[in-house]
């Protein structure tokens, strides 16, 4: 019985030690290239919404949307 006991034991420690290890993140390096990525499209995005066609677009949507009578 104390032999099954340790075995036991010891396989579940085994699946928990491996269970651990699994990782589901992300490590630093492919943090890194996720922010980078993320400060290129903002930066794209930024360009875009601040050139002088779309910024006028967006301000005629927002005139025609606060001078709706309702």
């Amino acid at each position: 019985m104390r032999a099954l006991v340790h075995r036991t034991r010891g396989v579940c420690g085994v699946r928990a030690r491996v269970a651990l290890r699994r990782d589901g993140g992300m490590v630093t390096s492919e943090y890194a290239v996720g922010i980078i990525a993320a400060v290129g499209l903002a930066a794209v995005l930024y360009k875009v919404l601040t050139s002088g066609q779309v910024a006028g677009e967006l301000q005629d949507i927002v005139k025609r949307a606060l001078s709706v009578r309702m």
